[in-house]
């Protein structure tokens, strides 16, 4: 989940709800790990108004899921 949580909010920042939307998942299990992946210091949280947007901290975070995927794959 955490690893689809990231491919979702590669590209720009999404709130919770924007998520929730493209990930399927549930609101409540969405924000336990988007709380981890702040904690851990992967994504960045940012208030714009009423909203909170998450995105990535680094982008080099997705070329290494990318890396280590492929070498999972690559053992399958």
């Amino acid at each position: 989940m955490r690893l689809r949580i990231l491919q979702t909010i590669c590209k720009k920042p999404l709130t919770v709800n924007e998520i929730v939307e493209a990930t399927g998942a549930t609101q409540s299990n969405i924000s336990k790990h988007l709380s981890l992946l702040a904690s851990s210091g992967i994504i960045r949280r940012e208030k714009n108004a009423q909203f909170v947007y998450y995105s990535l901290r680094d982008p080099m975070t997705m070329k290494l899921c990318e890396l280590v995927h492929g070498k999972v794959s690559e053992k399958d």
